[in-house]
């Protein structure tokens, strides 16, 4: 009996720990996930400004000449290699930005999702190091989305207009 006894006092301790870690992670996890896939992307940014929406000449070489897209064994030029140069740069800066505050953090998760699989075509090679772990991480964001420490959670509890009408019944307003 008191074997029984402390079988299940020690099951029952197992799966209050287990959920209180899982409680803790629901917190935790999304704000690292997003800092995590933030960082590398936020400090190759950086690497392509020479100042205030100045690109850096070494951004458009690597457009213009370096860079190719590989497609069905063939290398492509970028078309419009500066403006991709632009594009990327300020995405660069501005997605991590945004992840890291959780702000339209899908929408930033799913647009460095993109940018990955474009990274991919460019650096075939990357895919285990770097690509594969960045895609992985970009799906757990669009997965489990912002968190609670992100401005997406706070900007969802304010009480919006549209929300008192939505709650009507039949979603329809009252002065419909």
């Amino acid at each position: 009996m008191s074997m029984h006894l402390n079988i299940a006092t020690i099951d029952s301790a197992a799966r209050r720990l287990a959920d209180w870690l899982a409680r803790v992670a629901q917190v935790v996890a999304p704000p690292v996930l997003r800092i995590a896939l933030a960082v590398p992307f936020f400090k190759s940014g950086l690497t392509k400004w020479d100042g205030l929406l100045s690109l850096s000449p070494a951004a458009e070489f690597l457009f213009e000449d370096e860079f190719k897209l590989h497609i069905w064994g063939q290398a492509y030029n970028f078309p419009f290699p500066t403006a991709v140069a632009y594009l990327d740069g300020v995405a660069e800066i501005v997605l991590p930005v945004l992840l890291v505050v959780g702000l339209a953090t899908r929408f930033s998760a799913l647009a460095l999702l993109v940018m990955t699989g474009v990274i991919q075509l460019v650096v075939p090679e990357g895919w285990a190091n770097f690509h594969l772990p960045w895609a992985g991480l970009a799906l757990a964001i669009i997965a489990l989305g912002p968190g609670l420490l992100s401005l997406d959670h706070w900007l969802e509890q304010l009480p919006w207009p549209w929300k008192r009408e939505a709650a009507q019944p039949g979603g329809r307003s009252a002065r419909a």
